[in-house]
């Protein structure tokens, strides 16, 4: 993950996996998003009254969120994750503060050597951006646990 060159393309291609979100008020989740978390609008499909109906949201290469009026899931815990370089995870944080509307927890760290921000959105969705903790701020306890179970787990 440290080879990472973070960079949105507007490329169409098949994408491998994406998520769907329904949301109450397309304009404000797209604004979340958008100003907020930092996606492109990629592009506003309309419906056949010419509103839009659906939005393709892009962060970076395979970072898609295709977001639909309609009724968002109620009950239970949603979340997705995004991979994100450390250095972004305080402005984004930042800038979903600033903008408002949704939830921000951290950016913190987490036992698995990585620092995530957690955002849940006005409907209710969490997005997680997780990043590697930069070298120096890891725990070598755990790298060395997840080689010795990786040999193990070869050697079974």
């Amino acid at each position: 993950m440290d080879d990472i060159t973070p960079e949105v393309t507007r490329d169409i291609y098949g994408m491998p996996a994406f998520v769907t979100l329904a949301v109450a008020d397309l304009d404000r989740a797209v604004d979340w998003y958008v100003n907020g978390l930092d996606f492109i609008s990629l592009f506003t499909m309309p419906g056949p009254d010419g509103v839009p109906a659906l939005v393709h949201l892009r962060r970076w290469r395979y970072q898609d969120i295709l977001v639909r009026k309609g009724v968002a899931p109620v009950g239970g815990e949603w979340t997705t994750s995004f991979m994100a370089t450390a250095e972004q995870l305080d402005t984004i944080a930042e800038r979903a503060r600033i903008h408002g509307g949704g939830v921000v927890d951290g950016p913190s760290e987490t036992p698995w050597n990585t620092r995530d921000l957690r955002l849940t959105d006005p409907d209710g969705y969490t997005i997680v951006y997780t990043a590697r903790r930069p070298a120096g701020e890891r725990d070598e306890r755990f790298n060395a646990m997840m080689e010795r179970e990786a040999r193990r787990q070869l050697s079974d």
